[in-house]
């Protein structure tokens, strides 16, 4: 069973930047073994969702078992896309590679709790992000921002060495 938790933790917003970086240095490196990513996402710029992917795709590409990586892009494009959809504000989303595993946040700038629902059969695709998340997350939950919310969810390497 997926546990949701509240609280912080080690992901942090920090300036925009599409590179993987060095914790310590703050130099690019290609080896992602530590790493974090950090994006500024404008406004309802939904294009933003697949170079997330695609800079995710990058960060992870020496992390976890296989298929641990497709887990990790699945539910950071939904929660960068409930971000830029359900808010009329920018996000910021950060990932880190640390010891522990994965942690990807969504920060946005709007109060309002994300609620996992069940989705309408008529509403198409529409509604099963958090379920997504739910589901296939290690724990994930929101904490609120003195402005907004960040939502969260961590994943294991699913065992590599």
């Amino acid at each position: 069973m997926t546990r949701q938790s509240q609280g912080g933790g080690p992901g942090s917003v920090g300036a925009s930047s599409p590179k993987v970086r060095n914790e310590r240095t703050g130099e690019a490196r290609g080896e992602p073994d530590r790493g974090q990513l950090t994006r500024r996402l404008g406004r309802s710029d939904l294009r933003a969702v697949s170079e997330v992917r695609k800079a995710l795709r990058e960060l992870l590409r020496h992390w976890g078992k296989p298929g641990r990586s497709d887990v990790a892009e699945l539910l950071t494009s939904e929660l960068v896309t409930n971000a830029l959809v359900h808010t009329d504000h920018d996000a910021v989303v950060t990932a880190t590679v640390g010891p522990r595993g994965l942690r990807v946040e969504v920060r946005d700038f709007v109060g309002r709790r994300p609620e996992p629902r069940v989705p309408n059969a008529d509403d198409g695709t529409s509604g099963r992000g958090l379920i997504l998340v739910q589901s296939l997350a290690d724990s994930w939950g929101v904490r609120a921002h003195g402005v907004g919310k960040a939502v969260w969810f961590e994943l294991d390497d699913g065992g590599a060495a």
